[in-house]
């Protein structure tokens, strides 16, 4: 008998017969308790109702036992599960005031409710359960994936505009692979969620997968059809936007403090540099010497070195006049600006400055050459004079770097791949295919 009544209310559930149901409830009242574990898949009536998105017959059975809403099928699945992937969102609301905490229930595969409604593009149902659970939102899915990596994979774009605001500081949370939403949306080529996710969010396009890989690598490495060609227009105008803002930091920071910083460091070097010419090392005569003395015959005033070392004093005087005149040359920059657009502006005082500081410096070398007493040269420590040596050289590669860096750079921006980018690359691609 038990087994007839528990046959029928199945039916009923398939059928949405809610006069069954009461009449099975009237013959026995705890027909629907019972059922759940009896069940050999652990298939309720509520998860059969649900599947055939039968509204009356949801609230019947939840009216008389609120706590069914619990249960979970052989996949994990709770009724709520089932009402969000089919869209049911009135059964849906019912679930929720019923058993709310179900919507951080997870099925078989890892994922909850908000994930399900999410791949489906269920946007109504999404509102509901993040206005009930935003924790949900946070879950993640098998395999590392967020719900926004669902949404992508699932191309379900208007999905992913409700759930990105929500989800600032995911957007750029890569997967197992190491893929973000980007990396994603540009391999399965969706255009338009691309376009959205460049457009409307502050997404790293510069982001690398666990191949090292850019999502403009990734359209490059690309067929060059058609859909292609309109990924990489979208990315690149978001490289050249990137690339605008970051020169327009800099200015900013060039004409409010780093303006100030340029201007006190060019002033102390032209002091500076000033004060050696006037004062070199070494000293100056302080009388006059005739040709007729036995001495080397100078003038006062003139600079001892030009006699001790007449080389090291020719080599003091230009890199001297050098960090002299171009820190001078900087200060009137700073003051006039020049016919100069504002990007060259700062270039070209970028460059003044490293031959200031250059020439300064190779005029201290030059000085402490030449005042250092030979005994105490010779037994100078070996470590100082390598250091001094591997200052100049590290200032050296410094300066080259950062010119390398900017034809990169520019390179870039002109969509141009570096020949040691490609070699790089295909080396890779070698070592992978005999992998």
């Amino acid at each position: 008998m038990e087994g007839s009544l528990e046959n029928r209310l199945y039916e009923a559930a398939a059928e949405g017969n809610t006069k069954s149901l009461q009449e099975l409830l009237e013959q026995d009242k705890f027909v629907v308790d019972r059922v759940s574990f009896t069940s050999p898949n652990k298939t309720t009536p509520l998860h059969v109702a649900t599947t055939k998105g039968h509204l009356a017959f949801v609230q019947q059975i939840l009216n008389r036992n609120p706590q069914i809403a619990e249960e979970l099928d052989s996949q994990q699945s709770s009724p709520l599960h089932i009402a969000s992937a089919k869209g049911y969102l009135e059964i849906v609301n019912k679930l929720l005031s019923a058993a709310a905490h179900m919507c951080m229930s997870r099925d078989c595969q890892g994922r909850n409710p908000l994930h399900l409604a999410a791949m489906r593009g269920h946007v109504e149902i999404l509102k509901a359960l993040i206005q009930e659970a935003p924790r949900a939102a946070r879950e993640k899915a098998d395999r590392d994936q967020t719900v926004l990596h669902l949404c992508v994979k699932h191309g379900q774009l208007e999905a992913l505009k409700i759930l990105a605001p929500n989800l600032n500081d995911r957007i750029d949370t890569k997967d197992d692979d190491g893929d973000t939403i980007l990396h994603m949306a540009v391999a399965d080529k969706q255009t338009e969620i691309i376009q959205y996710l460049v457009e409307s969010t502050k997404i790293d396009v510069y982001a690398r997968n666990s191949h090292g890989q850019t999502p403009m690598d990734i359209v490059v490495q690309s067929q060059p059809e058609e859909r292609n060609l309109q990924i990489k227009s979208i990315l690149r105008l978001k490289y050249h936007n990137i690339s605008y803002k970051t020169e327009t930091h800099k200015m900013e920071w060039l004409t409010q403090r780093g303006a100030d910083a340029i201007m006190v460091m060019a002033v102390l070097i032209a002091t500076v540099a000033y004060q050696a010419g006037v004062s070199p090392a070494g000293g100056i005569w302080q009388e006059t010497l005739t040709q007729d003395s036995n001495a080397n015959p100078h003038r006062a005033g003139e600079a001892v070195m030009a006699y001790t070392h007449p080389q090291e004093y020719k080599n003091f005087l230009r890199s001297n006049t050098i960090a002299f005149f171009s820190s001078v040359t900087a200060i009137l920059l700073m003051i006039s600006g020049g016919p100069f657009t504002r990007k060259l502006y700062f270039w070209i005082l970028i460059i003044i400055m490293w031959l200031t500081v250059i020439s300064l410096s190779v005029s201290y070398a030059i000085s402490i050459y030449v005042v250092t007493p030979t005994t105490v040269e010779k037994s100078m420590p070996r470590d100082l004079k390598i250091g001094v040596g591997v200052w100049f050289g590290s200032i050296g590669i410094l300066f080259v770097g950062s010119r390398v860096k900017r034809l990169d750079k520019w390179l870039k921006e002109k969509g141009i791949t570096n020949w040691w980018t490609r070699r790089s690359r295909e080396v890779k691609n070698c070592s992978q295919e005999i992998v």
